[in-house]
């Protein structure tokens, strides 16, 4: 499909011109009869001279009333025709015109003997009206022939009496109706292909077009003359049947001899074909109305974020019955007599149920509960209390399951799983209710990480319970911490902090960080740099006081620093030194016009120059992107420069790893030890955050595997964005792309792998380990990018290793995003079939399809982990996560609103955790969930698009190669 662009008239200020060209048509001879009944006649300038001097006026018009006053062209004296050629200047600007502005234009004529004694000596030669947005709501533009209407003022009212397109000319009575002309239609065919010529969108061809141009024109003026023929035909036949119905009643035929008692205006118009031309303003693209975009209106937000869930379920429009016949338009029939009229009411939102909330106070009195603070629910509530703590981390609570969970309070507070859901079910606008669960909270059974991480959400705004939950964080340790960090920096955006408070609270998130950071150097460097990467973020997604936040946060945690180690937060100030120089030359790099083999010369000259100092560091610092190992400099001979269009750097680092007992302070100075080689892509003009999301949750994901005793030998590469515009990740070497395999190899898998560990003896002729990590790799990768909806997949960035290993890389789509056309929601290519024998029968296969059952049983159950840190990300700048976002606000605001097709809420959260909970599957059983699981997998093995998708792409490659 071809890309559309276009623009929106809200955004061109600028203002509304047109063209008057010039007037086309041939004006009628007055008989004597008519200029010696009406003497005044012959006066008139266009009477006594055919070219004589006219002039025009224009006006916008809507919705029945004028925009603005009318401006005119100037005194202009015709010689050959009537010619204007003048741009006329409207008081309106584009982008305040409505979608019913049309254009009224009155060509004036002068009489000297005006009616009634007037000073205005200007009478109506004509008018036409034409509407400045076609019926697709697109502005017109370019060339535009208008019919005049004669002796008529331009009508801009709605709708138009003199309108630019005539309505087809409907037959009298006892009128036989005219066949449609065929010169006429071609001759409107004609000029539509002119329109489109004179825009650009046909191919000119200057001597060819002069002959058509030519030969149209004689063709215009034989079907005009033939159409005033027709009319006086027409007429006479009009006067013949008056004379005859004269005789018939015995009047004298002589009594009628004048042409204006037969003449109707219409058949006027038909003989004389006045047209008025003129021109538009030509746009580079096609202008389309967009009105002007309110706010949501607060009580819409207010209800959006008035339940715990960030998918909140919107209320139904009411139903107002009035009374009998005062039905609007669209409205649904109740009964016969009363329709039923849907609106919104901008108050429902705002106002309680009055009924609701004297049910909520008398449920949640004290005074009706009994006097037994350990209240116990019966073998019924006990049954239906299980199965609301069963809810995920995205469902919706009914007002019936929130006033259950808080009358069993207490006696849910052994249990570790109900703390979430008896925050939801508070209402925190109660000072009472609010005061009982605070004071219930430090007795509540420790909850996990999970849960912990839920309560740091956007939902949840109690300095209490975020106080309680990073208490909890406190008995993570580091490694399973920086796990989290990513989705916990983002979390400081739902904390509230005081805009006049030179510090940090002891018990914030944000204090909680910088105190753990400051005694891990590994935790304190991406907190660093995931801190830098938002307080540089400037794009549409971001705000103003987002950054003055982390920037707020950044600053105390060098504080920190300064007052614990100094040294450290210089290595941090010497890792920004490298990282803006490596910046800099990737940025020239890229923007350079050499071709590829000069730009890995400049390179590798740029990285071997000593004035750099980066062949020998003269500190040695830890890597940014995995600060276990030390740089101590980097391998000029060894750069590159990948082809595309970002010209990516490949930069190999020597590197030694950090001893164990290694503290902060001697980071710098490390003990001597076996050098090695560390290699990285470091690219500009791309924000790496997305992926740096999707290896985080890979990462993630395996350590969840690795618990359940399931390792499926996997592959989560480093990557860190180091600005929203640039980045770097780590470089797996040795790999291969399924692309390469496919050529050097003839598309087998099999012969790559029985390269790299021959075994005669094994099945397919692989040694054993190679292909168990062969087939677990695939297993555990069509299971994770099935559940994050990663898109774009093809044969380039699915790669394999001599040992077995499979993974994908490059994720620029995900949440069910994809450019592709049908894909399939698991890539499964028969390039990596091949690799399992070949079709879903071998035994290689049926031992991947256990591998992804097992692995998305343990996921399921760690779902609601996986659930909340995506929660935590739904206001960070990672593209496909806010479009998500976005798309689903837009769909709740038209469910508020009532329009048909809208999602409403109704069950869980939406955008990007909606997204990620559908895969998972959550709302039926293990095995339907396992089902669905196999046919997804079936689909993908057999998906013909699939296929046609890999070969496209091969092209499309080989084409720009």
């Amino acid at each position: 499909m071809d890309t559309y662009s276009f623009a929106t008239s809200r955004q061109l200020d600028f203002p509304v011109f047109v063209k008057i060209s010039n007037l086309t048509g041939k004006q009628r001879v007055i008989p004597q009869s008519t200029l010696l009944r009406h003497p005044e006649i012959k006066y008139v300038g266009s009477v006594q001279n055919p070219l004589s001097e006219l002039y025009v006026t224009a006006q916008l018009w809507a919705d029945s009333k004028p925009l603005g006053v009318p401006t005119q062209t100037a005194h202009t004296f015709f010689k050959g025709e009537r010619s204007w050629n003048q741009w006329l200047e409207l008081p309106v600007s584009i982008r305040h015109l409505p979608a019913s502005a049309q254009l009224a234009l009155t060509v004036w004529d002068l009489n000297p003997l005006p009616k009634d004694g007037r000073l205005d000596h200007s009478i109506p030669f004509g008018g036409t009206t034409i509407s400045l947005f076609d019926d697709q709501g697109t502005l017109r533009r370019g060339h535009q022939k208008c019919k005049l209407y004669r002796t008529k003022e331009a009508d801009g009212r709605t709708p138009s009496i003199t309108p630019h397109i005539p309505a087809p000319r409907r037959p009298r009575r006892n009128e036989a109706p005219e066949l449609a002309n065929p010169e006429e239609a071609e001759l409107d065919r004609l000029q539509k292909l002119f329109k489109k010529h004179e825009m650009g969108e046909i191919q000119s061809n200057e001597w060819l077009d002069q002959l058509v141009f030519k030969k149209v024109a004689e063709k215009t003026a034989a079907v005009d003359e033939a159409a005033r023929k027709r009319a006086n035909l027409r007429k006479a036949a009009k006067r013949r049947a008056q004379k005859a119905m004269d005789l018939s009643n015995g009047k004298a035929p002589g009594k009628v001899d004048s042409d204006d008692e037969f003449e109707s205006e219409d058949e006027i118009d038909a003989e004389e074909r006045f047209a008025l031309h003129i021109d538009l303003p030509r746009w580079d693209f096609p202008v389309v109305f967009a009105d002007h975009e309110y706010d949501i209106p607060r009580s819409i937000r207010d209800f959006q974020s008035m339940a715990p869930g960030s998918g909140s379920s919107t209320k139904a429009p009411p139903e107002v019955r009035f009374g009998p016949g005062i039905a609007g338009l669209n409205g649904t029939l109740d009964d016969e007599d009363y329709p039923v009229i849907r609106f919104f009411d901008p108050e429902q939102f705002q106002r309680e149920n009055p009924c609701e909330t004297k049910h909520r106070r008398l449920v949640r009195s004290e005074r009706n509960a009994q006097p037994d603070t350990d209240m116990k629910p019966n073998a019924k509530l006990r049954d239906e209390l299980n199965d609301i703590l069963a809810y995920g981390p995205t469902q919706d609570l009914s007002a019936q399951e929130k006033d259950v969970l808080w009358t069993f309070r207490r006696h849910l507070s052994r249990d570790k799983r109900a703390l979430t859901k008896v925050v939801k079910a508070t209402d925190w606008s109660n000072p009472k209710e609010a005061q009982a669960l605070t004071d219930l909270i430090p007795k509540w059974a420790e909850i996990d990480v999970d849960a912990a991480l839920e309560l740091l959400g956007p939902t949840v705004d109690s300095p209490v319970v975020r106080a309680y939950a990073v208490d909890r964080l406190r008995k993570a340790d580091d490694n399973e911490l920086q796990l989290y960090l990513l989705q916990l920096v983002q979390a400081l955006k739902f904390e509230t902090h005081e805009a006049d408070s030179e510090g940090l609270s002891s018990s914030s998130l944000a204090k909680f960080l910088i105190d753990r950071a400051a005694g891990n150097f590994n935790l304190g460097n991406f907190l660093h740099w995931f801190l830098m990467v938002e307080c540089d973020d400037r794009g549409l997604d971001a705000n103003a006081s987002d950054r003055k936040l982390f920037a707020r946060v950044e600053y105390h945690f060098m504080l920190e620093l300064e007052a614990r180690d100094p040294q450290q937060r210089k290595i941090l100030l010497k890792q920004a030194e490298m990282v803006a120089v490596l910046q800099k030359i990737a940025k020239d790099i890229r923007f350079g016009r050499d071709n590829r083999i000069n730009k890995i010369e400049r390179l590798k000259k740029f990285l071997a120059d000593p004035k750099n100092d980066l062949a020998t560091l003269p500190t040695p610092i830890p890597l940014p992107l995995a600060p276990e190992y030390i740089v101590t400099g980097i391998i000029p001979e060894e750069a590159n420069v990948f082809k595309s269009s970002l010209s990516p750097l490949l930069i190999t680092f020597k590197v030694q790893p950090v001893a164990p007992a290694t503290t902060p302070s001697t980071i710098a100075t490390p003990t001597p030890a076996h050098p090695s080689k560390y290699a990285i892509i470091f690219k500009t003009g791309d924000d790496l955050r997305q992926d740096q999301l999707v290896i985080q949750i890979i990462t993630l994901i395996d350590s969840l595997l690795l618990k359940e005793n399931l390792d499926l030998k996997l592959t989560p590469y480093r990557i860190l964005a180091t600005s929203p515009i640039s980045g770097a990740m780590q470089y797996i070497s040795p790999s291969i792309a399924l692309s390469a395999i496919s050529t050097r190899y003839r598309g087998s898998v099999t012969a790559y792998l029985q390269q790299h560990n021959p075994d005669p003896n094994a099945p397919l002729g692989i040694r054993k380990e190679c292909l168990d990590n062969y087939i677990k790799s695939c297993a555990g990768y069509c299971v994770i990018t099935y559940i994050l909806g990663v898109g774009d997949r093809h044969l380039d960035n699915l790669l394999l290793q001599p040992n077995g290993k499979f993974f994908h890389i490059d994720f620029g789509f995900i949440l069910g995003r994809d450019p592709k056309p049908f894909a399939p929601l698991v890539k499964l290519a028969k390039e990596m079939l091949e690799g399992m024998g070949g079709n879903t029968s071998t035994e290689q296969y049926k031992q991947f399809r256990q591998y992804c059952f097992t692995a998305y049983t343990a996921l399921r159950k760690n779902s609601s982990l996986v659930l909340n840190l995506f929660s935590l990300m739904v206001q960070s700048s990672v593209q496909d996560v806010r479009l998500a976002e976005e798309t689903t606000g837009l769909q709740q605001r038209n469910a508020a609103a009532g329009e048909p097709g809208a999602v409403g809420g109704g069950g869980g959260y939406g955008g990007a955790v909606g997204k990620v909970r559908e895969r998972f599957h959550l709302d039926v059983s293990e095995e339907e969930a396992l089902r669905i699981l196999d046919q997804t997998l079936s689909d993908g093995a057999n998906a013909f698009f699939g296929v046609v998708n890999d070969r496209v792409h091969e092209f499309v490659q080989g084409w720009r190669a």
